[in-house]
C-alpha cells in the first residue's frame, strides 16, 4: 500500500503539471482574436460585426441548443421541486427520480461513492454491450473520469510509469494530424510522442504500411508501448472501416502495443457508406488469441459528440485486457474529481429516450437537427465523422513568401489574414501536425457558420 501511495503522489504531480502546461497564454491567433473582440466591444469599425470562434469542439457557444431531454432531467434533479410539475415528461421525472435515488439523502450535494456511483456504471456497462451487439462489459473495467482527455493522460502516465526502468522512454504512437492538447500530455508525462501520418489522398486513412514505417523510426529513440487511434477522426473527420481496425488490431498484437482508442464522436457518423464499429467489437469478433490478449483502452466523453456538454466534464476510460496494476492504480486515481451531475449526465448520454418514451420524438428530432452539417464551397476529402473538417489550403508563392518574412507558418499567416478581415477564428493545420510542405486549416462544422471562403 505504501508503494501504491507513492504511485498516486507521484501521478497526481505530474497531472497537476500537465494543467498548468495547458494554461500558458494561447498563440499568436488567440490574442489576436481576444484584442479584436475588445475593439468591437468599444465601437472600432471593422468588415464585420462579430466575432466568430469555430476553433473548438465546443457546439453550445457556437449556438448549437442543448439536447432539451438532457436539460430537463438536470434540472429536476438541481431542483426537485420541478418534478411535482406536469409540465415535464412523465419519462423526464422518473429518470430524475431514479438518479436522485442513487444519492446520499436524494441529493446532488451529498458525497457520491469514491468510485463513482455504482448503478450509474452498471447501466453503463449495459449500454455499452448494446452497442457492441452483446459483446459483454464488466463493470469493473469501466472507470468514470472528468472527462476523455483526463482518462488518456492517465491511462498514458500509467503504463509510462510501469516502464521507468527501461533504458529508454516510453514511446506512444499518435496520428497526424492530431489535437495539440494530445501531443501536449503525452510528451508533459515524459513519454515520446511517435508520428504516424494518415493518407490525405486516401481519405485519411490510417494505414498499417505507415505504422510500420513509423515503429522503425523509434528504433533507438525510444521504448513504443502503446498506439493512440482516433476513430472518428480528429481532425481529419474519417471513419475506419471494420477491415481497418481489425488490420489495427493484428498489428497491435503483433508489436506487442496498447491500443488507446479516442471513440469520442462514436454517435456522430453522417458518411453515406459509414459506419462506427468500436475497437473492442471487432476485438471480440476476432476471438482468440486476439480477443484474450490485445491491450484496449477505449476512451467517451459527453463533451463531445452530439451532446456537446463540455461544461459538465464527464467521460469515462473502459480497459480491456490490460495490466491489474493499471486497473489498479486507475481505480484508485480516476474518481473524485468527477462531479454528480457529470455522471447524470453520462447516464443520459448512455441511456437516452427510446422509441415510445413521451420525450423521444423531440428528442430524435433535436439530435438529427444537431449531426446535419452543411460543408458549401469546400473542397477536401469526404467528411465522414465527427464534429472537425480539415481541408487542405494551397496557398500562392507570394502568400508563403509573406508568412515566412512575418515570421510565420503559411496557414497561420493565412488564419491570420482570415481573421483581420471577416472575423472568422480557425485554427491552422501546423498546430495538429502535417506533412512538409502542405498546409491546412481546422474549424468547427457544428455551428451556424455558412461557409468558409478559401483562397483562389
Amino acid at each position: 500500500m505504501f508503494h501504491l501511495a507513492l504511485v498516486v503522489c507521484s501521478i497526481w504531480v505530474k497531472i497537476l503539471t500537465f494543467l498548468n502546461i495547458k494554461q500558458l497564454e494561447y498563440a499568436a491567433l488567440a490574442r489576436r482574436a481576444t484584442q479584436i473582440q475588445k475593439e468591437l466591444s468599444q465601437g472600432v469599425r471593422k468588415p464585420y460585426k462579430e466575432l466568430t470562434d469555430v476553433c473548438w469542439g465546443d457546439p453550445h457557444s457556437l449556438g448549437v441548443k442543448p439536447l432539451t431531454f438532457v436539460r430537463q432531467v438536470l434540472a429536476a434533479c438541481v431542483y426537485p421541486e420541478l418534478m411535482s410539475s406536469h409540465k415535464l415528461p412523465l419519462d423526464v421525472r422518473q429518470r430524475a427520480q431514479w438518479l436522485l435515488g442513487k444519492c446520499e439523502g436524494g441529493s446532488i450535494g451529498s458525497y457520491p461513492a469514491s468510485a463513482g456511483i455504482p448503478e450509474i456504471i452498471q447501466r453503463m456497462s449495459k449500454s455499452i454491450a448494446r452497442r457492441d451487439g452483446g459483446v459483454p462489459c464488466n463493470p469493473e473495467n469501466v472507470f468514470i473520469s472528468p472527462g476523455s482527455q483526463w482518462s488518456l493522460t492517465v491511462t498514458s502516465l500509467l503504463l509510462t510509469s510501469l516502464n521507468d526502468e527501461a533504458p529508454l522512454r516510453t514511446g506512444i504512437l499518435i496520428p497526424v494530424p492530431c489535437h495539440v492538447t494530445t501531443i501536449t500530455s503525452i510528451t508533459s508525462l515524459g513519454a515520446a510522442v511517435v508520428p504516424y501520418f494518415l493518407s490525405e489522398e486516401h481519405g485519411w486513412a490510417l494505414q498499417v504500411e505507415e505504422l510500420q514505417r513509423a515503429l522503425e523510426s523509434a528504433k533507438g529513440g525510444c521504448n513504443p508501448i502503446a498506439l493512440y487511434v482516433i476513430n472518428p477522426g480528429n481532425p481529419a473527420g474519417y471513419v475506419q472501416s471494420r477491415k481497418s481496425i481489425q488490420e489495427v488490431i493484428r498489428f497491435a498484437s503483433e508489436k506487442r502495443l496498447v491500443l488507446l482508442a479516442d471513440e469520442v464522436y462514436q454517435d456522430c457518423v453522417y458518411g453515406k457508406n459509414s459506419e462506427f464499429v468500436s475497437y473492442k467489437k471487432v476485438l471480440a469478433e476476432m476471438g482468440p488469441p486476439f480477443s484474450d490478449t490485445v491491450e484496449l483502452a477505449s476512451f467517451h466523453s459527453v463533451s463531445k459528440g452530439f451532446m456537446g456538454e463540455c461544461g459538465l466534464r464527464g467521460g469515462y476510460v473502459e480497459l480491456v485486457n490490460l495490466d491489474p496494476n493499471v486497473v489498479n492504480y486507475i481505480s484508485n486515481l480516476n474518481y473524485d474529481t468527477t462531479s454528480v451531475l457529470a455522471q447524470f449526465a453520462l447516464d443520459l448520454m448512455m441511456n437516452p429516450p427510446r422509441p415510445g418514451d413521451p420525450s423521444y420524438p423531440l428528442y430524435n428530432q433535436v439530435r438529427n437537427a444537431v449531426n446535419a452539417i452543411c460543408l458549401p464551397g469546400l473542397s477536401c476529402q469526404p467528411v465522414e465523422g465527427g464534429a472537425f473538417v480539415f481541408p487542405r489550403v494551397f496557398l500562392p508563392p507570394r502568400a508563403i513568401q509573406k508568412a515566412k518574412e512575418e515570421g510565420m507558418q503559411p496557414d497561420t499567416f493565412y488564419c491570420m489574414r482570415l481573421l483581420e478581415e471577416t472575423g472568422v477564428l480557425i485554427t491552422p493545420g501546423c498546430e495538429y501536425r502535417q506533412k512538409e510542405g502542405t498546409y491546412h486549416i481546422r474549424y468547427n462544422i457544428k455551428n451556424k457558420l455558412n461557409s468558409i471562403l478559401l483562397p483562389h
